[in-house]
């Protein structure tokens, strides 16, 4: 079971965070952290993700961490107004505002993706709040002007509003034009971010929120944020994912403390394809961070 906490975001934006395990005994203040074995966790998705998204890594998680996933600003149940900064500052800050607020830190940061660019970004401007870093097949270098194009382009393929939730799944597992063979795993992804309204399933998010949130991050490299981590970080990536094996220990080369691993037959949602196998790649790194 995850239950909910809402904590205030910048420019008051209402987040929703969602703790996993039992509830804290004397609320979330920064002595509950102490009072377990292991560090708090931050769970932070990717673009167009939610935080349900983490709860087969939080369950087994919460056996030792006091784990708790974010919805970021636009995404889940988290406040999506139309005049809300879709800035790398404004996740950033998010991310800050939630480990203080929650009282996690000093945590360790586990990010997908866009979450994985958010961390490492939170951990360079607070290493006070940062004990280590785990990131998820997201890539430092830019991908430029035409990815951003291209996303705009696929959003607009989308048959919205799917019929059934059975529509999502097949779709975006096998129709979708970016899908290169069946996987079911990335049908399931995307039905979680579907909600049914009067005429059908449509995603939870805007997706020009969406693109918004995108364009300002893929046009620029983000090499230099990453050299100034200083906690112990691990790398992971898919296989087929998007970050590719010599980009990633590139990475690990310009971290001061950086590790690799990656995990076999999984693509761009590592812990969605492979849960079990992405278990065993981080929860090593996890026990080390755990010791006195």
């Amino acid at each position: 079971m995850a239950r909910r906490i809402d904590v205030t975001g910048a420019d008051g934006v209402r987040l929703a965070a969602w703790e996993f395990g039992d509830p804290p005994k004397t609320g979330p203040d920064p002595a509950e952290s102490a009072a377990r074995d292991a560090p708090g966790v931050l769970l932070l998705h990717g673009l167009m993700g939610r935080a349900s998204h983490w709860a087969s890594t939080a369950r087994w998680l919460s056996e030792r961490h006091r784990a708790v996933a974010l919805d970021q600003r636009g995404h889940g149940r988290s406040d999506k107004p139309a005049e809300a900064a879709f800035t790398r500052d404004a996740y950033v800050a998010d991310a800050e505002a939630a480990l203080e607020q929650l009282g996690l830190g000093p945590s360790v940061l586990i990010g997908h993706a866009m979450g994985a660019l958010t961390a490492w970004q939170l951990a360079a401007k607070r290493p006070d709040l940062v004990r280590g870093l785990i990131v998820c097949d997201m890539r430092a270098s830019a991908l430029g002007g035409a990815s951003q194009r291209e996303w705009a382009e696929w959003f607009k393929t989308w048959p919205v509003p799917f019929a059934t939730l059975a529509d999502v799944r097949k779709w975006f597992g096998e129709d979708d034009p970016w899908v290169e063979r069946p996987n079911p795993a990335r049908g399931e992804f995307y039905a979680e971010v579907m909600a049914e309204s009067p005429d059908g399933w449509r995603p939870v998010f805007d997706p020009e929120q969406m693109l918004r949130s995108r364009e300002t991050w893929v046009l620029d490299a983000h090499w230099e944020e990453l050299a100034q981590v200083r906690c112990p970080t691990l790398v992971v990536r898919g296989l087929d994912g998007e970050l590719g094996r010599a980009e990633a220990q590139e990475m690990v080369r310009v971290l001061p403390h950086g590790r690799y691993a990656e995990v076999a037959d999984a693509g761009h949602l590592v812990h969605y394809d492979q849960p079990e196998a992405w278990r065993a790649a981080i929860e090593p790194f996890l026990d080390e961070l755990s010791r006195p």
